[in-house]
């Protein structure tokens, strides 16, 4: 008989580096244009925006990479966790600033919010977990 796997849950590493390429591609749309941010701030909170975005997706992509069974991967993946960790704080912090400056709406930041806290927050979980084994 064969298995169904459609029901499945995927492992946490692998749900938190899809949830952190959701907040990577919503950033993006958000930035793109100008109908967010004006121009004066490509070069400034736009830019900071892109880059602590794709920031969180790189540090959990590697630290996926690492083994927990050899102690010098362990603690290269304990360290990429945290990093993206801030690299979430870093960025709630630039979407309340986007927000606090009315260039985005108060329901933006509410959604976009909601996805970096659900990375930070299911990443600290990961982090916990390995941190157990």
């Amino acid at each position: 008989m064969a298995v169904n796997t459609s029901h499945r849950k995927e492992p946490t590493e692998m749900n938190v580096i899809a949830k952190a390429k959701d907040v990577f591609k919503h950033s993006r749309l958000m930035i793109k244009t100008d109908k967010h941010f004006p121009k004066k701030e490509r070069f400034m909170m736009v830019k900071d925006i892109y880059e602590l975005s794709k920031e969180i997706v790189t540090k959990l992509i590697a630290a996926n990479d690492y083994m927990l069974n050899d102690e010098e991967q362990r603690s290269l993946r304990l360290r990429y966790q945290l990093e993206a960790v801030t690299a979430c704080k870093n960025l709630l912090f630039l979407v309340e600033q986007a927000y606090e400056e009315s260039y985005i709406s108060s329901g933006s930041c509410v959604y976009w919010t909601q996805l970096i806290s659900d990375v930070k927050n299911m990443t600290l979980a990961w982090h916990k977990k390995d941190k157990q084994r």
